[in-house]
């Protein structure tokens, strides 16, 4: 179990990267068990964190050393939004070639190159703002990303507007299965292998309603030819995991919902398989998603 001592910022700088229309931070952490040709995961605070205060919650640098994997925080400034949120809605932020997503796109390329990373493994993941935000790179630059895990966030282009946000964060409205599979497809130029998903949400979030996991779950169905009920569901950790898998028998799809937890990152601090530490958004629940997110994503 890591500590916080041990967790004290770990993270550095990367000081230099592409152009930056969106205006963010990064950091990094590449532990220094790092193989040449090794994975890349990015990822994505929530509002009001930083990539500090979520690398030292969810656990990943302490998963990193563990199991050889470079890290990449793309860090929202107080200056683009007061809570710290990416703007996941704002139309300058949701499309390629532009705002945020570029942002983390240059970053990306540069971290692939600075360290030698396998551009076929390279992941993203999200909580809350940061998922939905994981939503967008996953539509916008697909051809970058072999897998993504969103948690507590929300379907690539579901709301346009700080209020359409707010209300699709409730569960209201939103569009047809449809238009979610459209938007992906409209959102690049990319036909395939599409990055598999992740999905994570508490069953009593009461600021992202779980509605929209099952959105995202079905924005991607159709792109992966998953359609329909899951494959099968199975219980980890006593909580069910529903998994959908194509026609060669890969799992394409996974979604879990947490019965009873709130708004945040499902986390088990606790034992020999613990990471992460308890606070604001990082809920104890007895899964380490971060641990199983890696799972699925064959890096563990």
């Amino acid at each position: 179990m890591s500590t916080s001592s041990d967790n004290g910022n770990r993270l550095t700088d990367l000081k230099q990267f592409g152009t930056d229309p969106g205006s963010l931070h990064a950091d990094t952490y590449i532990p220094k068990n790092f193989p040449t040709n090794g994975p890349l995961i990015v990822v994505l605070h929530g509002s009001t964190q930083s990539a500090e205060s979520y690398d030292h919650g969810s656990g990943w640098s302490a998963l990193a050393d563990e199991c050889g994997i470079a890290l990449l925080y793309p860090e929202q400034r107080k200056t683009n939004n007061p809570l710290s949120s990416f703007n996941w809605f704002k139309s300058g932020d949701t499309h390629r070639g532009g705002g945020e997503p570029l942002s983390i796109r240059h970053m990306i390329e540069q971290v692939v190159e600075d360290h030698g990373i396998d551009p076929a493994r390279v992941f993203i993941t999200g909580l809350s703002s940061g998922g939905a935000m994981t939503s967008v790179m996953l539509a916008t630059y697909p051809e970058v990303f072999a897998g993504g895990a969103i948690i507590a966030g929300l379907p690539y282009r579901s709301a346009d507007s700080l209020m359409q946000a707010m209300v699709r964060m409730k569960g209201v409205g939103g569009p047809s299965d449809s238009k979610l599979d459209a938007l992906v497809r409209g959102a690049s130029t990319f036909d395939g292998p599409w990055p598999t998903i992740s999905v994570w949400h508490g069953g009593s979030d009461s600021t992202v309603d779980n509605a929209n996991a099952d959105s995202i779950v079905r924005q991607w169905q159709k792109i992966h030819e998953v359609e329909g009920p899951p494959t099968r569901v199975e219980k980890i950790d006593g909580f069910p995991r529903q998994v959908w898998c194509n026609a060669d028998g890969r799992e394409v799809i996974e979604e879990y919902i947490i019965e009873g937890m709130g708004h945040g990152t499902p986390i088990m601090a606790e034992g020999d398989e613990g990471l992460g530490e308890e606070g604001k958004y990082m809920l104890e629940v007895g899964i380490s998603s971060t641990r199983h997110i890696a799972h699925f994503w064959n890096l563990t």
